[in-house]
């Protein structure tokens, strides 16, 4: 377990070592301070000056999330292809390690950043909230209170983030182009939406078993149900089957794949 920790804090130094990401995590720490603010010091007398504190936590993490998936996204797919653009993997795989291993440690790693980056923001975002928010208690949202429904909205984005960094993950496994992982996993994040309504379950009946139709989680914070009567617990199962399809295929061609050329 040791030797793997060490694969692990490998990883981790590899991450860190590089000034992009700084300038990412000082990026989302910056816009979760810079919009409370905005929202404090451009109302006047409107509905934003009555932002109560979760309200105004909530809405800073929605948009800071978008940047958050996307930087993600970025070290998702530098994770295994980077090695190749880099020539580096074959250093790497004459080390006493299985490949196995390896992944699981490339994949442990950007886990680990997610989780940083998602907490930097939270803790920036709070803290602004504080300050600029109002004396107004926040309303209640449904049957939760304002701050049940913000951690709530916080971890369905994070689940969709974690869930657009595996496939990102997936294909600078499988095809060796981090470009093309980033492309891909933004091109879904940005018309998931979109390709939700197409192909809408309540039209097509095989759409409920599309990756877009389950990715928004919010749907389900305030209602049982999502279009065509589809369960979270529904959506939960598709989504953890795409998950571990892409961990698969992802596992199988990094230990199948020759580098020897």
């Amino acid at each position: 377990m040791s030797e793997f920790t060490s694969l692990i804090h490998n990883e981790n130094i590899k991450i860190y070592s590089r000034v992009r990401t700084w300038v990412m995590l000082f990026i989302l720490a910056f816009i979760s301070v810079l919009f409370p603010a905005l929202f404090h010091f451009t109302s006047s007398g409107g509905s934003a000056s009555l932002m109560g504190l979760w309200e105004n936590f909530q809405t800073t993490l929605t948009i800071a999330f978008f940047l958050n998936t996307i930087f993600t996204v970025v070290i998702a797919s530098d994770s295994v292809a980077g090695e190749f653009s880099w020539g580096t993997i074959k250093l790497l795989l004459i080390r006493p390690w299985s490949r196995s291993k390896i992944l699981l440690s490339k994949y442990i790693s950007l886990v680990l950043f997610s989780l940083l980056s998602t907490a930097v923001m939270m803790l920036f975002a709070y803290g602004a909230s504080l300050i600029f928010s109002s004396g107004n208690a926040s309303a209640n949202v449904g049957s939760f209170t304002a701050f049940e429904y913000a951690m709530l909205d916080v971890l369905c984005s994070y689940f969709e983030m974690f869930i657009t960094a595996a496939l990102a993950f997936m294909v600078s496994s499988v095809f060796r182009a981090s470009g093309l992982a980033i492309g891909l996993s933004l091109f879904i994040m940005f018309t998931q939406s979109m390709f939700a309504m197409i192909f809408n379950p309540e039209r097509y009946a095989w759409a409920k078993y599309l990756i877009f139709t389950h990715m928004d989680l919010h749907r389900y914070i305030l209602s049982d149900t999502g279009p065509a009567g589809i369960t979270f617990g529904f959506s939960a199962l598709v989504l953890g089957v795409y998950y571990l399809l892409f961990l698969l295929v992802a596992w199988y061609v990094f230990r199948k794949r020759d580098v020897a050329a």
